[in-house]
């Protein structure tokens, strides 16, 4: 998939996110012709996968896909593989970070948590500056070479486990505050570090 604007051609996923108009364009027709929207912003502790608004997919049925898209939800969602549930965001207050980064983390951990089989997402929060760990981060960064974290903190989350027990959690039981560990790179990437803690 690629198009062209202002003569260029636009091939690489990293530029199409710079073009929302576009995308908004194609996404309001694509239920026309029994396409939906792949993976969703917001839906990536679902579909495992960040914000495509390239990927989409072709489901031949036209009613379907309206039904899909008009409910905002994934394909997922409606088969019932998943629970569906509004997910309580709280970018909290930062001094080293804006909004868009604390996003971009949370994106990082609910593509992680759609691991979590049968797990319902309820909320996820940043926890403050005050979790960036000088002592750790030095711990992390002896063998992390060329490219070592200048920050690391740790982000919340409230959800229910589903039917299987993990390494991680137990079966079937409400979590509060659990604990995810980030590292995050002068290069603006973020890097799940550690996650299952429990205050």
């Amino acid at each position: 998939l690629y198009f062209r604007v202002d003569g260029k051609d636009v091939y690489h996923n990293e530029d199409m996110l710079q073009y929302p108009e576009i995308w908004e364009k194609i996404h309001a027709k694509l239920a026309d012709y029994g396409f939906i929207l792949r993976y969703p912003e917001g839906k990536e502790h679902i579909t495992g996968y960040g914000y495509e608004p390239w990927h989409l997919r072709y489901i031949d049925n036209v009613d379907l896909a309206k039904e899909i898209t008009e409910k905002g939800i994934t394909l997922e969602e409606y088969l019932g593989t998943v629970k569906s549930g509004d997910v309580q965001i709280d970018l909290g207050k930062s001094d080293i970070f804006d909004e868009e980064q604390i996003q971009e983390a949370m994106v990082q951990i609910k593509c992680k948590f759609a691991a979590f089989d049968g797990a319902e997402l309820r909320s996820i929060g940043y926890a403050g500056d005050e979790t960036d760990d000088a002592a750790k981060l030095a711990e992390l960064n002896k063998d992390k070479g060329d490219n070592p974290y200048s920050h690391i903190v740790n982000f919340r989350m409230d959800f229910h486990s589903g039917s299987a027990k993990s390494d991680y959690y137990e079966a079937d039981k409400d979590y509060t505050e659990y604990v995810w560990t980030l590292g995050y790179t002068d290069e603006g990437s973020w890097d799940v570090i550690s996650y299952g803690e429990q205050q």
